[in-house]
């Protein structure tokens, strides 16, 4: 996972994050959940791991701060880990659309895409106002999109009209803030998205 990926899973991780503490916790169970996302902000990976791993063996249903424990996982670098606590909340909790995208993330990044669209499509089907969601599948279709010019270059090197499509895919992903190279731009802190 390149640095601009990661800042940006970060970002967005948090942004769904944000969505699942507003949607249910009241106060003391925010205050855990505070505890951990500042441990994790300050860098303390390990420790906020440490604290939700503790707060979820007396919750183990809690599904915010597992939700929080897999952006922990992701920040750490586990991305199979993640994914994996990610997927569980999704059968747990299938009216949740904030493990999707976060799956999703996880997918892009490891160049899933088709798998990404489809948890992304997940997501948006249970919040359709989910911009996150919605911006995130902008950012995989313009991926895939790339991804299908590259290959009828390859198969039609001659032919004139591929090149300009994907000169115009690649000028798009260029203008986000990444090189076409299948990663997907990179978000500022005030949008707080999850695409990679």
């Amino acid at each position: 996972m390149t640095h601009a990926a990661s800042s940006v899973a970060r970002s967005l991780i948090r942004a769904s994050l944000a969505c699942l503490l507003v949607a249910g916790a009241g106060a003391a169970l925010a205050d855990d959940y505070a505890e951990v996302n500042a441990l994790l902000r300050t860098g303390k990976a390990a420790e906020a791991l440490d604290k939700a791993d503790r707060y979820i063996a007396g919750n183990p249903r809690d599904p915010q701060m597992r939700f929080l424990r897999g952006v922990i996982l992701s920040e750490q670098g586990k991305p199979q880990d993640a994914a994996d606590t990610f997927v569980k909340l999704t059968q747990d909790y299938p009216e949740l659309p904030e493990p999707y995208n976060n799956l999703a993330v996880i997918y892009a990044a490891q160049g899933q895409l088709d798998k990404a669209r489809d948890a992304l499509d997940n997501a948006l089907r249970l919040n359709p106002n989910y911009a996150v969601a919605h911006e995130n599948l902008g950012d995989v279709y313009v991926r895939m999109a790339a991804r299908q010019y590259n290959r009828a270059q390859s198969f039609a090197s001659t032919s004139s009209s591929v090149a300009p499509k994907l000169a115009l895919v690649r000028q798009l992903v260029d203008s986000t803030g990444n090189a076409a190279n299948g990663k997907l731009p990179a978000a500022t802190p005030e949008q707080r998205r999850i695409v990679r």
